[in-house]
């Protein structure tokens, strides 16, 4: 399990851009050299899973002004990632499939019955983790923007010379 100190496991997946539903393939060490936020969010059809990623592409503009790349990761399918943006009205960032689910596992993100549980990480730009917010339950809210926002501008404050 991932804990904020740890460098992020990497991954590379296939997915959607959330804007225009063409498929993409991510790697997170292709990101290095700016922030990424992490969505895992259980169900494309759920209505709180829409509501969540609604409100993240709302405040996009907060995580593009930091150059975050935000990701939001489940365990369906390309074709389902790309049916759920496209009836949701798009999304502002990709929707990456995990169906193996390695990448959730290896963050521990996984309740029982090895489901999906709603969690966010924030890495910086060298991929370590400086924020994690793992919902114990099924995870019927979510962390609002303006938090996220604050945890990617804290992971990109640079340290002082000579520190």
């Amino acid at each position: 399990m991932v804990a904020v100190g740890d460098l992020a496991p990497s991954f590379q997946l296939d997915g959607v851009d959330g804007r225009t539903g063409a498929p993409c393939n991510f790697s997170l060490e292709d990101l290095r050299g700016r922030p990424v936020v992490l969505v895992f969010y259980p169900n494309d059809n759920s209505p709180l899973c829409r509501r969540q990623l609604a409100e993240y592409t709302a405040g996009i503009g907060s995580f593009d002004q930091l150059e975050a790349q935000v990701l939001g990761l489940s365990p369906w399918s390309v074709a389902s990632h790309a049916k759920f943006a496209s009836r949701s009205g798009g999304f502002g960032f990709p929707l990456l499939s995990d169906p193996e689910k390695d990448v959730a596992r290896s963050f521990g993100v996984l309740g029982l019955l090895d489901l999906y549980r709603r969690c966010t990480f924030v890495l910086d730009p060298d991929g370590v983790v400086r924020y994690a917010h793992r919902y114990l339950g099924g995870g019927f809210g979510f962390r609002p923007v303006d938090e996220l926002v604050a945890a990617v501008a804290a992971a990109t404050v640079q340290s002082p010379p000579g520190d």
